[in-house]
């Protein structure tokens, strides 16, 4: 079978692009540096940067009248390629194009995009985005850093008011960045007005600093050593009244704040809400990189031997081993599922950001999505690089093949563009009912106060695949069938009843809420919300492998891919055995056989595994660690 079937669901919407971006990059002479300083390192990514910029991929997110694109999913598909790669030249572009140019693309006006949108994209202006500060990281909302309007000059003032409030692990900060797009709290005529977004020179054309910015060094991390991450400081930093960016609120010369959304609560989350690309992009990375760690990880399977079986001559390869196969072919089946998924939900950001008029409900719903898939995401990176990392053994561990460098460099994703946990937290609430009926505020006493006030059910929503689950749902057998391990509607009834006893428990927990201190009540009950929220994509990320499924059209790979979800089912229900036992959903019989299930999936995927890393065609550049010369 020709890797090209799989290869061709796998790409989705935007494979033309995809097939443009590999044909480009099997041009490569590609010799990634693992032994660099720090400064080298630096260097050598910029000076990778504006090579990229010269494929014009990094346009694709811009606004056509002002040379870019106008493909908001392209733009996504593009950054995401870049995780076959060095990460640290991925994170560095999306600092540039898609943080610091798309906080003034989406967050600014027309005299903002004429004066620096062509000169971004261009990489005359290099930029930070400068909002995470060292004791606020998740919590905006609570940044402390100040921009005073002065009518007098008709200038913001920027302040850091304290060591907590310095802007910290900001990429571009330390050596390049010449402007930043800092996110301070608004104070007109004595008040408050929330977060807003402001653009402030940190360096002048010489490189200094400019007068009032104080800049260091966030020094040597444990990896994407290659992106300049750095701390700014404000002391009394005056910049213009145009440096607000001013879509979501203005201040007139004489101090007026004025808004086209009356509340500042709402007017945040609407704020944060448009810069949601940025996590959709770090999970796609971090899949991008999974799927290259697995793939050298089965090479290196298929040619590794290891012992030999008694009474004959040779050795045994790696992925012969049925203990080797559980480690890889139900990472590599995850990783499609998470694909799918993550395909989705691009094309779901294409369209609402691509609408002027799109509905508000809609746009929460994605932002639910986005960081629950980000969420599980990057956890998984994290999980199958080291897993790869040890399948590799010694070899695995030395520099020249990679693997160590994949493994340090997105460790770092579970916890930026939203850290995990707070993210997962933020899906639940979005389950709750009538919470997606307000802003969702991330604090965990703003969701206390809500489960106090409101009544507190579940729900639970189909995705873009809801007329073939129905469908599927409905021919399911009955739960007492001997084959109904492998039948999909019956996985996907068991998905999603796990999902609603577990929502409507956490919603009864929550209920207690109205007679005890609401604090102590979500406080006890975190470990119930986070599970609420890993099942519920667990079950969306099914519902995309069974959608991509249903619209492949080449028969061998449909075949293979209904082999590979059920590999990802049955590993994930082996994973959570203990809770389908403990509430009766299998039997332990059933629960035994769940296990033999998983081990006769890897016996008949192992000849197809080299197959299916194939597929995700990672450019050959990308898998010549010396191991496998």
């Amino acid at each position: 079978m020709n890797p090209d079937a799989l290869t061709a669901v796998l790409d989705g919407q935007w494979a033309q692009l995809r097939r443009e971006i590999r044909a480009q990059f099997a041009g490569y002479d590609l010799d990634e540096p693992y032994d660099l300083s720090t400064e080298e390192y630096r260097a050598w990514v910029l000076e990778r940067l504006r090579e990229l910029a010269k494929s014009g991929w990094h346009r694709l997110g811009f606004s056509r009248e002002y040379g870019g694109g106008g493909d908001i999913g392209g733009s996504v598909v593009s950054f995401e390629m870049l995780g076959y790669g060095d990460l640290s030249l991925m994170v560095k572009s999306g600092v540039q194009w898609g943080l610091f140019g798309g906080a003034i693309q989406l967050l600014g006006t027309a005299p903002h995009h004429e004066r620096y949108l062509a000169r971004i994209m261009d990489l005359d202006l290099l930029g930070c985005f400068a909002m995470t500060e060292t004791g606020h990281g998740s919590d905006v909302q609570n940044l402390r850093t100040t921009a005073t309007y002065d009518p007098a000059t008709r200038e913001f003032v920027i302040d850091t008011p304290d060591e907590q409030a310095r802007k910290d692990y900001i990429g571009n900060a330390a050596r390049h960045g010449r402007m930043a797009v800092v996110f301070a709290q608004l104070v007109t005529g004595g008040e408050s007005r929330g977060v807003h977004a402001f653009v402030v020179p940190i360096r002048d054309e010489s490189g200094a600093p400019m007068p009032g910015v104080e800049i260091g060094d966030d020094g040597r991390k444990a990896g994407l050593n290659g992106v300049d991450n750095g701390r700014l400081t404000f002391h009394s930093v005056r910049v213009p009244r145009d440096a607000l960016l001013n879509r979501y609120g203005d201040v007139t010369e004489d101090g007026t704040y004025t808004s086209p959304i009356e509340s500042d609560n709402r007017r945040f989350f609407t704020m944060l809400g448009t810069l949601i690309r940025g996590r959709i992009s770090v999970a796609g990375g971090a899949i991008h990189a999974t799927e290259r760690a697995l793939a050298i990880a089965t090479r290196y399977a298929e040619k590794r031997r290891q012992f030999g079986r008694p009474g004959e001559s040779g050795e045994t390869l790696l992925l012969d081993y049925r203990a080797h196969q559980r480690k890889l072919l139900p990472a590599i089946a995850r990783t499609y599922a998470l694909h799918f998924a993550h395909e989705e939900l691009t094309r779901a950001l294409h369209d609402i950001q691509g609408t002027a008029d799109a509905e508000e409900r809609a746009q929460r719903e994605l932002e639910s999505r986005a960081a629950g898939i980000k969420a599980i995401a990057t956890w998984h990176a994290t999980r199958s690089i080291q897993m790869a990392r040890e399948a590799c053994g010694g070899a695995g561990y030395l520099s020249e093949n990679l693997l160590p460098a994949l493994k340090a460099d997105t460790d770092v994703f579970t916890t930026f563009e939203g850290d995990n946990t707070v993210l997962l937290q933020l899906v639940a609430k979005g389950l709750l009912t009538s919470y997606r009926d307000h802003f969702a505020d991330l604090s965990p006493l703003a969701t206390a106060r809500f489960v106090a006030e409101q009544f507190v059910g579940a729900v639970i929503e189909r995705t873009a695949a809801r007329k073939v689950i129905e469908r599927l749902v409905d021919a399911a057998p009955g739960r007492d069938d001997d084959d109904v391990l492998f039948d999909r509607g019956w996985q996907v009834k068991l998905f999603e009843d796990r999902e609603q006893h577990v929502l409507e428990g956490c919603a009864r927990r929550l209920r207690r809420a109205e007679e005890a201190d609401p604090f102590e009540v979500f406080n006890d009950a975190q470990d119930h919300v986070l599970r609420a929220a890993r099942v519920h994509v667990e079950r969306i990320v099914l519902e995309a492998f069974v959608a991509a499924i249903d619209r492949c059209a080449d028969a061998e790979a449909r075949a293979l891919l209904e082999r590979v979800c059920d590999l990802y089912v049955l590993s994930n229900v082996e994973e959570d055995r203990a809770w389908f036992l403990e509430h009766g959903r299998l039997t332990s019989a059933r629960a035994k056989a769940v296990v033999a299930a998983v081990n006769d999936l890897c016996a008949e995927l192992r000849p197809h595994a080299r197959l299916l890393v194939d597929g995700f065609a990672v450019p050959e550049p990308f898998l010549r660690p010396a191991m496998l010369r």
